[in-house]
């Protein structure tokens, strides 16, 4: 049984404890909002991105020039895996659910016989898939000064992906994130950059629109230049999402570490009380016992 300077040395240790998770909750509920935001304001950017690339796709008329970046090389042996994850932890289970999606598909890629490769942008998916795919590591991201994401961050990624493609060292390429849905929710989500995927219900709306815009210099070239643009526009999507994804499930962690410290003290407390009035029972006995025997 702990003596009571043991108790009171575990309740010191978990109300100081407490007072970190608290702190940290309350950082990440203030980072939180902006991170939302940015993250919210992105959203509307690459859906136009996708409904423009639908509608110039319907518009030319020479499939076979069409850029790679959207028909791909016409193979799928290869495939690129971009796994965006956070560079630190105490966020519950943010960072291993991207990890575990990225996991699951490569093992579903290697049965199927295909080559896959990573992109690892973030520390913490790189520890994660490192015993099991360090050998498939061909380039990793780091983040950790970063202390405002911007586009010239997506950018640069998007930069080393179109180098890769263009090098022929892939055929696919996915890009992984955790797509921000609530303080309490987070959707790991896999979104294939190259080829281009549009969403069906994108391609059905456009094809319904009428042609209201006109080119320049022609549907072909502007349609080239959207595609590569929409790459960076996707991982800068991503990032924003990871962002606000990371701060609200740490913000969510630390609530559940405080109100657990908080009942782990109160537990010690009790616990504590109890001791020291059995012990001061005790005495009162032996003195008692000691006086009657006189």
């Amino acid at each position: 049984m702990p003596s009571l300077k043991d108790l009171r040395n575990r309740i010191s240790s978990v109300t100081a404890t407490r007072k970190i998770t608290k702190a940290m909750q309350m950082v990440a509920a203030a980072k939180l909002r902006r991170a939302q935001e940015s993250a919210m304001a992105a959203r509307p950017y690459a859906e136009r991105m996708d409904q423009l690339m639908a509608n110039l796709g319907l518009r030319v008329t020479d499939k076979e020039g069409m850029s790679p970046l959207l028909v791909g090389t016409g193979k799928d042996d290869v495939h690129l895996l971009i796994v965006m994850t956070g560079e630190r932890g105490l966020a519950g289970g943010f960072n291993a659910n991207i990890s575990k999606l990225a996991r699951n598909d490569a093992h579903r890629l290697l049965a199927e016989g295909k080559t896959v490769k990573f992109l690892m942008v973030g520390r913490k998916g790189a520890e994660a898939l490192r015993r099991e795919f360090s050998q498939y590591y061909v380039d990793r991201v780091d983040l950790r000064g970063v202390r405002r994401i911007s586009f010239a961050h997506a950018d640069d990624i998007a930069n080393k992906v179109r180098t890769l493609f263009d090098a022929g060292e892939f055929d696919v390429a996915t890009l992984y994130f955790s797509r921000f849905k609530s303080v309490i929710s987070q959707v790991p989500t896999a979104l294939q950059l190259i080829p281009a995927k549009i969403p069906e219900k994108t391609v059905e709306a456009a094809a319904g629109a009428e042609a209201i815009h006109e080119y320049e210099p022609s549907d072909e070239e502007v349609l080239g230049y959207i595609l590569g643009l929409n790459i960076s526009t996707q991982i800068y999507r991503g990032l924003l999402e990871n962002l606000a994804s990371f701060f609200g499930a740490q913000m969510s962690a630390m609530d559940s570490a405080t109100r657990n410290a908080g009942e782990m003290i109160d537990k010690l407390t009790l616990k504590y009380n109890r001791q020291r009035q059995a012990n001061i029972t005790k005495e009162l006995i032996e003195i008692i016992s000691g006086a009657e025997a006189l």
